[in-house]
């Protein structure tokens, strides 16, 4: 299962990758918004993240206008690690070197095609696991506040 969420300035490249979703039949939570009216995106990145954390949905995308407030939002929620992503290589090497568990998207950067085809990689990429476990497992300690710096 998948969260979904998005604020007015990512509704259109959201609602691509759900038509996306609905044809592959990959299931979802839809968490809104549910028009192009103005609404706060930190509501939405709340509850896909909290979807996301409790292991209620497996992975998140999210859509603002440029996806950066919203990936600060959703990183909020302790157990994210939320990416912005524009590009396939960053959507493929978030997954497989810092086992990122949400996506975050800019409706004003992107277009709905690259929007697709971000959250396609994204969701079928696995993550490396290796000397990258270390390096997310650090993050978790950071977020925790038992980080040692041992340098």
């Amino acid at each position: 299962m998948i969260a979904l969420g998005c604020d007015h300035g990512g509704y259109g490249i959201l609602s691509a990758v759900r038509k996306y979703l609905d044809e592959k039949g990959i299931e979802y939570k839809y968490f809104g918004c549910f028009s192009e009216e103005s609404v706060d995106y930190p509501l939405y990145a709340y509850k896909v993240g909290k979807a996301v954390s409790s292991g209620e949905c497996e992975l998140g995308i999210l859509c603002c206008g440029t996806g950066i407030g919203i990936s600060m939002a959703a990183n909020k929620v302790k157990g994210i690690r939320a990416a912005v992503v524009s590009d396939e290589f960053c959507a493929e090497m978030t997954r497989r070197h810092n086992n990122a568990n949400v996506l975050c998207m800019g409706g004003r950067v992107i277009s709905s095609d690259m929007a697709v085809r971000l959250a396609e990689i994204f969701l079928t990429t696995d993550f490396d696991g290796g000397r990258h476990e270390n390096r997310v497992n650090m993050i978790t300690e950071i977020e925790n506040g038992t980080f040692e710096d041992k340098e």
